[in-house]
């Protein structure tokens, strides 16, 4: 370990001593007398009313403009002239009119530790020169402007993008000093921001805004803050120009292959297969401007889900179509098989009917057996032979009768003209399509 003789310790100090002293006249030098005045015997390290309690410092802010609003970063970048005001009972001089200084005097003046909480990247402008601005009236107030680009972090809910509103906040606290030591407040409340009314988005509009005043607790303590909250709601009209209005569309161009003809097989399948991989190309398209990684639906997402399950759903109803075309009976059999199916519904309910009526015969032979046992029991050979007689006939009834009702509903679901389902299709689709449109954006909108 090496340690430092005295001697050195003092010559150091000394050098360290005639440096500022050095900078301090050639500064004095170069400032007015009134300047010189203020500036004797400050000292810049030591904040406004040490050890009397805080000093208060107002803000207030002007909102140049919101560059850019991105929902892939989660963030928007904004132009701002942040005003502080605070008193240094150090700087009071005799008169009635405030000194304006160059804004590199900052450097001789205790300012306080301000910064922007959740800014990602922020810069000072500094062309042509530093932008800020040094006011100092009479009784000791310090007016303390800037002028910054800041990109700041706002957490979104994409949930219901593109009918979405937005809350952004902009938040300013000190770094060092305490609440002990400093306390911030807006100087108008909510007055205190301006510059909004002429505020122009490119795809929000401005619903509303508010400030606040709170406090930052960290392990290091209780530090002061400021908040400054504003609500955008996303301009829908873009939105339904490039996605909405298109991708009903296909879905609309998907329904013409309902009044082509089923042998017209390459037609009605080109515009199937165009439809769905337009529709797939809409989708991809439409998911480049957001996050990849998301653990919502939106509701975007939705509306081309829904118009992509209709455009499908054309397809395969085309298959089906075809399908049962090729299983229909020719027009000189039609008849013939309606006949024939016909018969075997008849037989079959004839099987059904004579098999219930023994079965009744059985139950009143039973019932006349059971009183008459008094007198001639039967046999227990013939009363086994009944009751297993019984049973199987009970059983064959219901195997008939389960029977009989799958053929019915296989009947049912026969379709006699395959022609039939396009004309059940040209009503059935749109009529669908246009309830769940009623359902997407009433919900979508109102709720």
């Amino acid at each position: 370990m090496c340690s430092c003789s005295p001697l050195g310790s003092v010559v150091f100090l000394l050098i360290i001593s005639w440096i500022i002293q050095v900078s301090n006249s050639s500064a004095e030098e170069v400032l007015p007398p009134t300047i010189q005045k203020l500036m004797k015997g400050y000292n810049k390290y030591l904040r406004p009313f040490f050890g009397n309690g805080p000093v208060t410092v107002g803000m207030s802010l002007d909102i140049a403009s919101i560059d850019t609003i991105s929902e892939i970063n989660m963030d928007y970048t904004a132009t701002i002239f942040l005003r502080q005001r605070w008193t240094d009972e150090r700087l009071c001089f005799d008169g009635n009119k405030s000194l304006s200084l160059d804004g590199r005097l900052v450097e001789l003046l205790w300012v306080p530790d301000t910064f922007i909480v959740d800014s990602k990247k922020s810069f000072l402008h500094d062309i042509t020169v530093e932008n800020r601005l040094i006011r100092i009236f009479p009784n000791g107030t310090v007016l303390y402007a800037l002028r910054i680009t800041t990109t700041v972090a706002c957490s979104m809910d994409l949930t219901k993008y593109p009918m979405d509103k937005q809350t952004c906040t902009l938040q300013l606290e000190s770094w060092g000093y305490n609440v002990k030591d400093v306390v911030f407040h807006w100087t108008r409340g909510n007055q205190s921001v301006s510059g909004l009314d002429t505020l122009q988005l490119a795809q929000y509009t401005l619903e509303d805004y508010y400030t606040s005043e709170s406090e930052a607790v960290y392990e290091t303590g209780r530090y002061p803050k400021l908040i400054f909250h504003f609500q955008l709601r996303r301009s829908i009209l873009y939105f339904i120009l490039e996605t909405y209005v298109p991708s009903s569309a296909l879905v609309v161009l998907s329904w013409v292959s309902f009044w082509i003809s089923q042998s017209s097989v390459p037609a009605r399948i080109c515009i199937g297969v165009t439809t769905v991989l337009t529709m797939t190309t809409l989708m991809m398209g439409a998911r480049t401007s957001l996050p990849n990684a998301n653990c919502f639906i939106k509701a975007i997402d939705v509306y081309l889900g829904i118009c992509f399950s209709f455009i499908f759903g054309a397809l395969i109803e085309y298959a089906v179509a075809h399908f049962c075309t090729l299983h229909q009976p020719n027009a000189a059999n039609a008849y013939m098989y309606g006949q024939e199916m016909q018969e075997r519904e008849d037989e079959m309910n004839g099987i059904v009917t004579s098999i219930g009526r023994q079965a009744l015969r059985v139950r009143k032979r039973e019932e006349m057996l059971s009183r008459a046992g008094s007198t001639s029991s039967p046999t227990r050979s013939d009363t086994k032979e009944d009751k297993s007689s019984s049973q199987t006939q009970s059983g064959c009834t219901k195997s008939l009768s389960l029977l009989r009702r799958i053929v019915c509903f296989l009947n049912c679901c026969h379709v006699e003209n395959p022609h039939y389902i396009d004309n059940y299709s040209r009503l059935t689709f749109p009529l669908s399509f246009i309830f769940i449109n009623l359902l997407y954006w009433t919900y979508y909108l109102y709720f």
